[in-house]
């Protein structure tokens, strides 16, 4: 899945999906005992969070199938149902959320997702690339972002020293982690807080070229907020 957008591939899948037929399936599978018609489903291709439930409910189903003993029997039963029920939902909520990208889409895109660089220092750059416009019947702008962070890799005391102290090798690769997650972090912020500043209105002439993202005064690290370009704490 996008960082924020849902896949072509994954829109297309979903779209194939009729809710009435997903419910009557689950439920075929369950009196049954066995996934039957529901395989025909591209439910796999629908994204990780949907997979992610058909695997719950396979393996619920499987045990339900397994169970011999009348109480187990109950338990399990209950099991599957909700886990039949949180199928379900999974698809509905994804196919609610691929709807609000197609009306968002009218009037504003956020590209991703974003490729992180082969090597990694302290100053890190992500930028973030959008289209926009007024109404539908504007044509479109485009326009990005920069945003930068300086990670600060000063030693946290906090954290008990090694009884050895590590090869350069391995100093150096502890690094990269450290500053590829932060990347990470700084990326999903970036591009959460573009979108988000469009869905709540936001003019896209007032995108700044660059910014600094803002560090945790206790951490000295970055937090849910430091790439809210369009409004900061004092």
């Amino acid at each position: 899945m996008g960082e924020i957008n849902i896949p072509r591939v994954q829109q297309n899948a979903l779209k194939e999906i009729d809710d009435n037929e997903l419910n009557r399936l689950v439920d075929q599978a369950i009196r049954e005992e066995r996934m039957g018609d529901l395989n025909r489903l591209p439910l796999t291709s629908c994204g990780p969070y949907i997979s992610k439930k058909l695997h719950y409910f396979e393996q619920a189903l499987a045990k339900h199938r397994e169970a011999k003993a009348p109480r187990k029997r109950a338990e399990t039963a209950h099991t599957l149902q909700r886990a039949g029920s949180d199928l379900s939902f999974a698809v509905d909520a994804m196919k609610r959320r691929m709807e609000e990208e197609r009306k968002e889409g009218q009037i504003f895109y956020v590209d991703d997702p974003i490729v992180p660089p082969y090597h990694f220092d302290k100053h890190l750059i992500v930028r973030v690339s959008y289209r926009w416009r007024r109404t539908v019947d504007d044509d479109w702008t485009s326009g990005s972002i920069t945003f930068v962070h300086d990670v600060d890799l000063r030693p946290n005391y906090t954290i008990p020293a090694p009884k050895r102290k590590p090869s350069a090798a391995k100093q150096e690769q502890d690094r990269q982690t450290e500053l590829a997650e932060t990347w990470q972090h700084l990326m999903r912020g970036a591009l959460y807080s573009v979108r988000d500043y469009f869905r709540e209105g936001g003019d896209g002439d007032k995108i700044p070229q660059t910014f600094q993202a803002a560090v945790d005064s206790h951490t000295r690290g970055l937090n849910n907020h430091s790439t809210r370009f369009w409004h900061q704490p004092a």
